[in-house]
């Protein structure tokens, strides 16, 4: 049976690298795999998964309007499709991980969703909000702090270094971002000590 799967993380923990490891272990075997990839910080028309360690692949990109039961269906209708995998899953609609599950459910294709949980609010995104609460199999991928404790959470630093505490949950601006321990993200968010 297949299932649809969702691992998560912080910032800069490999989820890209482990998506594109987990493919290319599909297409090792002489399965077809079918990638996907948020267009928010696309400038083209051609989609890429890339790892920060210099592998990546073509994808199909998608973005909050994609019908994903109708393109996977539409590409099953032409070729054969072993797994999908999808990168940014953080930017998933609710109703797109449903239909991701659908993809699942009735077509019998596995989905492997991997995206961040929270933003740099310690807020969920949508679609790791759905992908929480109605995935098969729930993975976190680990990463850590300055400090050597399992990071958790994200910070967005302004021009000036310091962390923002406001602004849009999605910044189409190149942002930087450090991945941290809850403790070290409150500190940075001025949430600690309490006011």
């Amino acid at each position: 049976m297949a299932k649809l799967y969702f691992s998560y993380a912080a910032m800069n923990a490999g989820k890209s690298t482990l998506l594109l490891q987990a493919a290319y272990n599909y297409r090792e075997r002489g399965m077809d795999v079918l990638l996907l990839t948020s267009a928010l910080y696309r400038d083209a028309e051609d989609g890429q998964i890339s790892s920060r360690i210099g592998i990546s692949a073509e994808a199909t990109l998608y973005t909050d309007a994609t019908d994903l039961f109708s393109l996977i269906s539409e590409h099953v209708g032409r070729a054969r499709l072993d797994a999908i995998f999808v990168d940014e899953a953080q930017f998933l609609t609710k109703e797109q991980v449903w239909q991701l599950a659908r993809a699942a459910d009735h077509l019998g294709i596995p989905v492997l969703a991997y995206g961040l949980r929270t933003d740099f609010r310690g807020e969920l995104f949508e679609g790791s909000a759905a992908l929480l609460a109605i995935a098969d199999s729930l993975r976190e991928v680990r990463t850590i702090c300055k400090c050597g404790r399992k990071a958790t959470m994200v910070v967005r630093l302004g021009p000036d270094g310091k962390a923002l505490t406001e602004g849009d949950q999605i910044s189409i601006a190149k942002s930087t971002y450090v991945s941290l321990c809850r403790r070290h993200w409150e500190e940075h968010m001025g949430r600690f000590p309490p006011k």
